[in-house]
């Protein structure tokens, strides 16, 4: 057979890459609880680990271990939401060994804890308003216990704008309150009244490894940048350079938790959830500062 005939009878419904794509689709779906290895996965197969991984990886596009995550993060949400079950109970019935395990994969693929993601913001009273500021306009959230959220906005997509902050917390009641941001306003983008004796009180909503990512942010100087393994280092887990990663993109308060100062690991400025052009001024706004 030639090498033509032979990627014609592996992309087909009766080729051997398909029955192995599917076999193991199907054995993931059937016996996700039980948590299978890729190791018993392909002894179940009669194939070597290395080989499924690669053959799975080219033909579904994610490792056979990324499409077990999925499938028990599905189950997981169903549990916790349609059928309101404990964190606990949940663990054990997607056959996780405990809540810790199912935080994780929260966190690395909701960028969330389970608990927080069941809630989504329920209770909290979130007032906004939409201010002028030196980047565009800026979107500014508050609570009664200080700024929860800052974002900006062009002209024309405002709306946009508070629809992707909302959604980070769904079910939290959101009121347009331009006398309760206003003082924030004022005092975000005016470095004189930056004072250490009278901080500005910020409320960050967000799980534990966020919130310690964050707070790493909050150190970093005006005038200064650092890599997103400096962050990973300064917070003890130096190998999470992508979870810190996905973790500065979520800050619901840039610029105040200066997410801006943040590059990628050649000093690149990478992505920045509001404009790379945004995030360009900011630095040279603080650079002529400092």
């Amino acid at each position: 057979m030639n090498a033509i005939a032979k990627l014609k009878t592996d992309i087909t419904p009766d080729g051997p890459d398909y029955n192995t794509v599917r076999r193991v689709i199907e054995l993931i779906t059937e016996d996700y609880r039980d948590q299978p290895s890729l190791e018993t996965i392909a002894d179940r197969l009669g194939q070597s680990p290395t080989q499924l991984q690669k053959t799975f990886t080219r033909w579904a596009g994610l490792s056979p271990k990324a499409f077990l995550q999925a499938v028990t993060l599905d189950h997981a949400k169903r549990l916790l939401r349609e059928e309101d079950l404990p964190l606990l109970e949940t663990s054990f019935e997607v056959g996780l060994s405990g809540p810790s395990r199912l935080h994780d994969l929260f966190v690395t693929h909701e960028a969330m804890s389970p608990g927080e993601w069941k809630a989504k913001g329920g209770g909290l009273v979130i007032r906004y308003g939409f201010h002028i500021s030196p980047f565009g306009l800026a979107l500014i959230m508050v609570t009664d216990r200080g700024l929860a959220g800052l974002a900006f906005s062009d002209s024309g997509d405002e709306k946009a704008c508070l629809e992707d902050m909302s959604c980070r917390w769904p079910n939290a009641q959101y009121v347009e309150d331009l006398q309760a941001t206003m003082p924030y306003a004022a005092r975000i983008f005016e470095p004189s009244k930056w004072s250490s004796e009278q901080p500005l009180r910020v409320v960050l909503i967000g799980t534990d490894f966020q919130v310690r990512v964050w707070e790493s942010l909050l150190k970093i100087p005006m005038g200064r940048a650092v890599t997103y393994s400096d962050i990973a280092r300064d917070i003890g887990q130096p190998t999470a350079m992508r979870a810190v990663g996905a973790a500065v993109g979520r800050n619901p308060v840039s610029f105040v938790v200066p997410c801006h100062r943040a590059l990628g690991k050649n000093g690149d400025l990478t992505g920045y959830h509001w404009g790379l052009t945004r995030k360009r001024a900011m630095l040279g706004w603080e650079a002529g500062r400092a």
